[in-house]
């Protein structure tokens, strides 16, 4: 739907609204201030609406805003998605819109690998939940414990995953370059 569509909706519902609540033009002008030929245009579409007059008309019948523009019913906020096995570790989707950041919730058994560094591009930020996850990342063998964070550049040959001593579970983020978090992790200990 697109602005001018909404706009000219707007009329429609300002007359409807107005003819329930049993309101006259002179009525609703001395609630508002707003002058009866004003109100008659913007009833009939001849004038556009704007926020100095919704405001006060909105006030005047105790609405909201939204109720005089049409703005769609918000929805379910829930991210119901099945979860996603891959190679032994389990994905939950947070997200639901496709492209931009995507985020997921991270189930990884224990179990020994040997890490395999890739790149790709993007930006991934790793936030473990419990557990110990391993990160290899360049030259840096970093292992992450609940409550740490890490982020990083997908370009840099990197690879995380299960230290072997337990199962981890942890958030993943991953979006387009340039999106960023400052975190960090700690270097292993020797």
């Amino acid at each position: 739907m697109t602005t001018d569509d909404v706009l000219a909706g707007v009329g429609p519902r300002l007359r409807r609204l107005r003819k329930e609540r049993e309101v006259t033009l002179a009525g609703l002008s001395e609630a508002t201030g707003i002058s009866v030929s004003t109100l008659s245009r913007l009833e009939s579409g001849l004038r556009k609406p704007s926020l100095e007059l919704l405001l006060p008309i909105a006030r005047a019948h105790q609405v909201p805003l939204d109720e005089l523009v049409g703005a769609p019913p918000v929805r379910d906020p829930r991210v119901r998605a099945e979860p996603i096995v891959r190679e032994g570790r389990t994905h939950w989707p947070l997200t639901r819109q496709p492209g931009g950041l995507q985020a997921f919730k991270v189930f990884e058994p224990q179990r020994t690998a040997e890490p395999d560094p890739r790149t790709h591009e993007g930006y991934e930020w790793l936030y473990v939940l419990s557990g110990r996850l391993r990160l290899v990342l360049g030259e840096h063998d970093v292992v992450l414990s609940a409550g740490e964070a890490a982020e990083f550049d997908t370009r840099v040959p990197h690879w995380f995953g299960s230290t072997g001593e337990g199962p981890v579970e942890f958030l993943s983020l991953f979006g387009p370059q340039g999106e960023r978090m400052h975190v960090r992790a700690r270097p292993k200990r020797s």
